[in-house]
């Protein structure tokens, strides 16, 4: 594989926003930047894995509408951003990234038929891979929108959460991850549990992204969001938890996360509550399965409540929850075993929060861990701002 570990925290790889104000500027042009990152993809995703299709006619069609657009004066957002889209019918959920100036260049892998697990994919060259170790997964079911990103074949990449599956594969991949607060922009799930997301090496294309779908027609906009944004000088009041008080986390896991919540408190982001008593959540695996078909429909309504007052009171006190991203680090090929990768993700589908997965660090095995932090419904502001700040205080980014 010509990418590896590199791509995800090499510098001169540009950001989305970048691309878009070289684009702007008469600096880049689209169709050159699209041809770019297809001849990425055609060099390096054999290996990888991560596209199910490459659309590469379309792409190039479109990169010449938006430099036409730009030539007409039309101040787009994300002018020429190649992006990848979770999926063959991913394409509606990126249509507000199509509107901002963003290129779509094919459809990401997803899990294959009859799995009983999700945390893989299956691209149009066989299996995913993780770009950090070929011998592991990436995570998913956004597992090829968290590859590509990762492995540098475009800056953004969409992705759809219903029990982790945008914050898992950002967390082993070593990139940033949102999932929206469940109900802020469409989705087709009709459980409730999945909320849209976003797969980016930067935050602030992160953040491009949420100013887009959050503000685009027919959207309140996060004027929310910003009313509760840090001002200068007030760290974010935050509880850690290693397990949520139910998940079987790896001890090696929850260090490298709680590491990173160590570095946000020397750095003045972060302020930690505590001692007082330890979250203790529900395991929410009853009701999330019973949502989804497969368990006791009673098992939904009290899992619910119980968790939702213990969140309620915890965010009548604090900014944010931080988590380790997933109890594990990357599995094999083989499967995850016994063991549930969506442990400290999916209660938060069922509670609906927001939540971002952002590099936490290196584990053991040499593949990322993802620090997640979570917050009071509709603060995606909050949690794009303290990733900002963990990024900026990563020690591969000095």
């Amino acid at each position: 594989m010509t990418a590896g570990p590199a791509a995800a925290l090499d510098p001169a790889l540009p950001s989305a926003v970048e691309i878009a104000a070289a684009v702007r500027d008469g600096r880049a042009r689209a169709v050159d930047v699209v041809a770019g990152a297809l001849e990425r993809i055609r060099l390096v995703d054999p290996s990888l894995g991560a596209f199910l299709e490459v659309w590469e006619e379309a792409a190039h069609a479109r990169a010449r509408e938006v430099d036409a657009r730009v030539a007409g004066g039309e101040p787009l957002p994300l002018a020429g951003v190649p992006v990848g889209v979770k999926g063959r019918h991913g394409t509606r959920a990126a249509r507000a990234l199509v509107d901002a100036g963003c290129v779509p260049v094919g459809a990401t892998a997803v899990p294959g038929p009859g799995t009983p697990w999700r945390t893989w994919g299956l691209g149009a060259h066989g299996r995913t891979v993780n770009p950090w170790r070929a011998d592991r997964t990436p995570g998913g079911s956004s597992a090829g929108s968290a590859a590509a990103v990762a492995a540098g074949l475009v800056p953004l990449a969409t992705g759809g959460d219903g029990a982790g599956s945008v914050r898992i594969p950002a967390a082993w991949c070593g990139i940033v991850g949102l999932k929206s607060t469940n109900g802020r922009l469409p989705s087709a799930d009709r459980t409730g549990l999945a909320a849209p997301g976003v797969l980016a090496r930067h935050v602030v294309d992160a953040e491009a992204w949420w100013r887009v779908m959050s503000h685009s027609p027919g959207r309140p906009g996060d004027r929310a969001a910003e009313v509760h944004a840090p001002s200068p000088g007030r760290p974010f009041r935050a509880v850690f938890s290693p397990d949520l008080g139910f998940a079987d986390t790896d001890p090696g896991v929850a260090a490298v996360a709680r590491g990173a919540a160590e570095r946000l408190v020397a750095a003045g982001v972060v302020r930690l509550l505590g001692p007082g008593a330890p979250l203790r959540l529900d395991d929410p695996a009853p009701a999330w399965l019973a949502l989804r078909g497969t368990g006791d429909p009673d098992a939904v309504a009290p899992a619910r409540s119980v968790n939702d007052r213990r969140l309620a009171r915890l965010f009548d006190r604090a900014d944010l929850l931080l988590t380790p991203a997933t109890p594990d680090p990357p599995h094999g090929h083989d499967g995850p075993g016994d063991r549930y990768s969506t442990a400290l993700t999916w209660a938060f589908n069922l509670s609906g929060h927001p939540a971002i997965s952002i590099p936490a660090g290196l584990g053991e095995d040499g593949c990322p861990v993802g620090l997640q932090a979570v917050a009071a419904h509709g603060r995606e502001a909050s949690l794009l701002a303290v990733a900002r700040a963990a990024e900026e205080e990563a020690p591969w980014r000095r």
